[in-house]
């Protein structure tokens, strides 16, 4: 019996293309004859299409376009969408691979807790607090987790008080200092700052991706990540460091040229593994995860270790570290992906367990 997987992809959101071509990778390595896969395409303008059942590979991201196919809204999403073209019942899992605000933010996570169906990933709290940088990082300094300095606003402080919020900037990290959108991932909005025309210019880039920035302090680092995956009991697994040759690892060095080495596994001490890895799992929990996270870090040369934040839904495109850190670790990415549908089955069947009526 094949186990039938809706994969849900594409979004309303600037990391449309980067969830496309995750959708991509998913299904080239998922195994046809354990899977039935069956793609939900959402268009960047937030049409839902349901597409045809995949029987074998794509031959391109087109392809997995639907301008003709069974297109409805969020509201019709039960029973019809998420069944399969069978007509069987709803799928025995689903996979999102939605990328950014209205997929990873909690927003599909809730109305797929609502349908009570499962699904691969984080629930509705750690997406939600995954996806805005400034919830996360305040949950991590309650947890005690070290975190470079850093300050925030929205739109209409900013507005309201230009130069007040310049000189906080200032006074508080000074230069070079990092501008980013709370709510985006994939490095969309991104700016180093060395003075203050930067910073400025930097405030109304990210203000045109969410209504509230963050700006973090800058260090002289080296950027190391972990993989995360698990439900009540999380592995982590070997480091990976990214060296950037650009001035830091952006869009177009992660997505588009790939102008960036990946080291795996890192070249750091076992000391410093060994925190690494208690930190990472230390973040999961503290953000209530399931299923999987990437954890990012800066290692300064004098040997600290800070936190930068965690992705709820990491890449899986040829680029991206997360699947590579696990192949390292000894988990190929099509048992990487089976090993996630099993995690999201079971957090689901240890929720059906929860008293709802008194």
């Amino acid at each position: 019996m094949k186990t039938k997987v809706g994969l849900l992809y594409g979004g309303k959101s600037a990391e449309h293309k980067v969830s496309m071509q995750t959708a991509m990778a998913v299904i080239k390595a998922l195994d046809l004859e354990k899977f039935e896969i069956h793609p939900i395409y959402i268009s960047e303008e937030g049409q839902w299409v349901k597409g045809p059942q995949l029987n074998g590979p794509v031959s391109g991201v087109k392809a997995l376009e639907f301008s003709q196919g069974e297109a409805l809204p969020p509201t019709a999403l039960a029973p019809t969408l998420f069944q399969s073209s069978q007509q069987k019942g709803p799928f025995d899992v689903i996979i999102p691979l939605l990328h950014g605000p209205n997929g990873e933010d909690g927003t599909v996570q809730g109305l797929l807790e609502l349908l009570n169906l499962p699904y691969v990933g984080n629930g509705v709290l750690a997406s939600s607090a995954g996806m805005d940088k400034v919830i996360m990082k305040n949950i991590f300094a309650q947890a005690g987790l070290p975190q470079v300095n850093y300050v925030w606003f929205i739109r209409s402080e900013w507005e309201n008080g230009t130069e007040l919020a310049y000189d906080k900037v200032e006074k508080e990290l000074g230069y070079p200092c990092f501008v980013k959108p709370a709510n985006l991932g994939s490095s969309v909005g991104i700016s180093k700052c060395m003075n203050r025309s930067e910073l400025e210019a930097a405030f109304k880039e990210a203000f045109q991706f969410d209504r509230k920035i963050i700006i973090e302090e800058g260090v002289t680092a080296r950027e190391i990540e972990a993989g995360v995956i698990g439900n009540n009991h999380p592995e982590c697994s070997v480091a990976g460091e990214i060296v950037p040759k650009v001035e830091f690892y952006d869009y177009k060095a992660k997505y588009e040229d790939g102008d960036t080495a990946l080291i795996i596994p890192a070249e750091i001490s076992e000391k410093e593994y060994t925190e690494l890895k208690d930190m990472a799992i230390k973040a999961f929990k503290a953000l209530d995860c399931s299923g999987l996270v990437r954890a990012d870090f800066f290692l300064t040369r004098e040997g600290r270790l800070y936190i930068n934040e965690v992705n709820t839904m990491p890449g899986f495109t040829p680029f991206s570290m997360f699947p590579l850190l696990w192949k390292h670790t000894g988990v190929e990415y099509p048992q990487l992906i089976e090993k996630l549908v099993h995690l999201a089955i079971e957090r689901h069947a240890e929720k059906q367990n929860i008293k709802h009526t008194m």
